[in-house]
């Protein structure tokens, strides 16, 4: 069996796996095509691959000889038509959002793993690459933050006065959003913490913050670690506590995010016109819409003396650490589906693997992608 190793776009540095992780899939017999250069931008240039057996070649031979295609943003129609006939591809597609695109794959014949969508269980863990780039996202986040912030993030006390701590106002206790409240912590600044979800209270707190409660929230436990679709008389509830927070915060970093729809506007115009000059907004799901009326997806807009930075995709800007954590995400998953002898073994009675499938043999499989297309 053949694995190929694509090149992401310009936008994205990772790589889907790194020289250690494809030696580890070599010593099962399987062959592991790189497209020249795919790791150069994480450090991992093609001579190291080379070294552990890794076969550079250009990006057209990946696509004709490989049973198997990682690629971490979404192919291109061009590179579909390369592919063989019942080729996999594995990537983070976004099937909800993508599903144009998903349908047309499904009726040209490929299988199709989308890891944004395995199941979030204990056991899946390990494959969880939402989580493992969450986590880098939450941490540069706060860190591209404290560059921009024209002012300190800790207290300083000095001859020449003192100056007070930055206050930092987080949307969002998920992977990201917790971790940008550990990191705002390590910087001095003081944090509180916006969730729909009770359960996360005790997290914040541990991490030396403050939690702002809003009563009546819907049960999001069955929602994968996503925000959910909360009734009227909650987001009144919550716009008014959010109002009361944004008006004496100097950075808020927003993460709600809903499968499948546009982002929960949580950020609305009157709150901008009441935040500080000078304040700064970091918005994690710029990609599905955002959660100010005037976020833009990689771009930064200044709306009332308030920067407003769209980036959904901060982990691709610390490739090395990001590649090294998807790739050990995507060879726990693949382990799953190659066996010791290096044959492709598709288990549809393992949770993961039928959880994850969105296309096989021409039909759409997943129930969550059917629904919506």
């Amino acid at each position: 069996m053949t694995i190929g190793i694509l090149k992401e776009p310009s936008d994205d540095h990772r790589v889907s796996l790194l020289p250690e992780q494809a030696e580890a899939l070599i010593k099962k017999n399987v062959t592991i095509l790189l497209e020249t250069g795919a790791g150069n931008k994480a450090f991992a240039p093609d001579e190291v691959y080379a070294s552990k057996g890794v076969r550079i070649a250009g990006r057209i031979e990946v696509l004709n000889a490989s049973d198997v295609v990682l690629s971490i943003q979404l192919l291109t129609p061009d590179d579909i038509s390369q592919l063989k006939r019942g080729a996999v591809v594995l990537g983070v597609y976004q099937p909800l959002i993508n599903t144009n695109t998903i349908r047309e794959w499904s009726q040209q014949g490929l299988t199709t793993f989308s890891m944004d969508m395995i199941p979030r269980t204990t056991r899946a863990q390990s494959m969880d690459v939402l989580s493992s780039q969450a986590n880098i996202a939450g941490y540069r986040a706060v860190v591209l933050a404290a560059g921009m912030f024209p002012r300190y993030f800790p207290m300083f006390m000095t001859a020449a006065g003192s100056i007070a701590p930055a206050k930092v106002l987080i949307l969002g206790a998920g992977v990201a959003g917790l971790q940008a409240v550990a990191t705002a912590r390590r910087l001095g600044a003081v944090v509180e913490v916006f969730d729909t979800r009770p359960a996360v209270k005790e997290e914040v707190m541990s991490l030396g913050a403050k939690f702002v409660e809003v009563e009546g929230a819907a049960d999001a436990s069955t929602a994968g670690g996503y925000a959910v679709d909360q009734t009227e008389e909650y987001k009144q509830k919550q716009q008014q506590k959010i109002t009361e927070a944004i008006a004496k915060a100097d950075v808020v970093i927003t993460t709600a995010q809903i499968p499948g729809k546009k982002a929960p506007i949580l950020i609305t115009e009157a709150m901008l016109n009441g935040m500080r000059n000078g304040s700064l907004i970091m918005d994690l799901a710029a990609a599905t819409g955002g959660n100010t009326p005037f976020t833009r997806n990689n771009e930064t807009v200044v709306y009332n003396n308030v920067t407003i930075v769209g980036n959904s995709n901060l982990a691709a800007g610390m490739p090395s650490d990001a590649s090294k954590l998807y790739g050990k995400n995507i060879l726990n998953f693949l382990n799953l589906m190659i066996d010791k002898d290096g044959t492709w073994n598709l288990n549809w009675e393992d949770d993961l693997v039928k959880g994850t499938c969105i296309t096989f043999n021409g039909e759409l499989v997943n129930e969550r992608v059917r629904q919506l297309v």
